[in-house]
């Protein structure tokens, strides 16, 4: 008898399929709240953290839209998006997250190299302050992380290259749609984010240097720290 692979749907998928459907059916309409996610999880009798993965993996096809301190509300989605993001390729997976690491890797390896043989001195200027302000912020887990973000798209418009740009703007918003996790705990430990701004520092020198192999190694050492992060937050949760 031939075998084949069985996939288990996680609660926070099922979840998150029966609202996806309340919306695509007009149930939920663009601009309607969500019940809360206190009220979600009396709904469907299940932790905060299920909810808090539905809702991410409804962010990540474009169909909610969350804001701290004002719940979720229903956003004007097109059709064709919300079919290319269905659950077979939704960033939340720890295989698919990995890979995306991987692939992003190459891109911001990339990004460092063209920054340090492009970079302008309104660049640098821009990276400066970016690191100064999440320097101010080593203890405010929401502002180092939103810093962080920032540092990795300022580089990326430091290459002039819009390609460049587009792609490294699309990974970062579905990495951290897909990983709010591993970053809040990354940023909540005031060591942590200061291993970051540290490394973030070093790839900031070696652009304003024009040292683009050193630039590239530093980036690739700065990836490396953020993926030993997930493979342990992921090895924590088995």
């Amino acid at each position: 008898m031939k075998t084949a692979k069985i996939n288990r749907q996680k609660i926070y998928e099922i979840i998150a399929e029966h609202i996806k459907q309340q919306i695509l059916s007009g149930e939920l309409e663009p601009g309607e709240k969500l019940p809360t996610s206190k009220e979600l999880c009396d709904i469907f009798q299940v932790g905060r953290s299920t909810v808090r993965e539905a809702l991410s993996a409804l962010e990540i096809m474009g169909l909610i839209e969350t804001r701290q301190g004002e719940g979720s509300t229903v956003k004007i989605y097109n059709t064709e998006d919300v079919k290319l993001l269905d659950f077979k390729n939704i960033l939340i997976s720890e295989e698919t997250v990995l890979e995306l690491m991987e692939a992003r890797k190459s891109i911001e390896i990339t990004n460092a190299r063209m920054a340090a043989l492009k970079r302008t001195e309104e660049d640098l200027i821009k990276l400066k302050n970016n690191l100064e302000m999440m320097e101010l912020n080593i203890t405010n887990a929401m502002k180092s992380k939103k810093a962080d973000m920032q540092f990795h798209q300022i580089l990326a418009e430091s290459t002039h290259n819009s390609i460049m740009v587009r792609l490294i703007a699309t990974m970062s918003d579905q990495m951290s749609k897909a990983m709010e996790e591993i970053r809040r705990i990354t940023f909540d430990s005031p060591a942590l984010s200061r291993r970051v701004f540290e490394e973030h520092y070093r790839i900031y020198q070696a652009v304003a240097a024009q040292d683009r192999l050193l630039a590239q190694q530093r980036m690739l050492e700065h990836l490396d720290h953020f993926e030993n992060e997930m493979r342990n937050y992921y090895k924590s949760k088995k």
